[in-house]
């Protein structure tokens, strides 16, 4: 019974390490070459999550696997959608802080309105929604980044 997060699609409401960082993503997926995520994706303990069980070696490896083309530019695209949706703030003021896109992860899909499920339709089909429904929340991809401008997470599933 917790109130909704509010939906922004204002980047300038980001803080400033947030938007840089997005923007950096966002520069990279455009430029469809996935090596260009290397130095956004950060090493060790800083390192970008991208499964959600398994460790990940090389992170621009596991990307390209998890693409449906030999390039991973569907990857790139996927990425490039999440991050033009809107974004939604979670735990502010805590130590889990963060950002994240598409707002859909942070709102229960059945309070979606007919503008938000256009919006969700743009990233996933309509099957993949009913599924979702089925499963209780979006388990598409998402990605967060923290409040000091770390990129958190870029996975799919639950």
């Amino acid at each position: 019974n917790a109130p909704l997060p509010e939906v922004v699609y204002d980047l300038s409401r980001l803080p400033e390490p947030v938007r840089r960082m997005h923007g950096l993503i966002v520069e990279a997926a455009r430029s469809g070459d996935l090596e260009k995520l290397r130095p956004l994706v950060g090493v060790g303990e800083e390192a970008t999550h991208l499964s959600v069980g398994d460790t990940v070696d090389d992170p621009i490896e596991f990307l390209r696997q998890s693409s449906g083309d030999m390039e991973g530019q569907e990857i790139l695209a996927i990425l490039e959608e999440v991050l033009d949706a809107g974004y939604v703030h979670l735990d502010p003021g805590t130590s889990e802080e963060l950002y994240v896109w598409p707002y859909f992860f942070g709102i229960p899909l059945e309070k979606l309105d007919a503008r938000q499920r256009v919006e969700l339709f743009k990233i996933v089909t309509a099957g993949d929604y009913e599924e979702m429904l089925s499963y209780g929340a979006y388990n598409f991809y998402r990605t967060g980044i923290t409040p000091d401008g770390r990129w958190a997470f870029f996975v799919a599933g639950d």
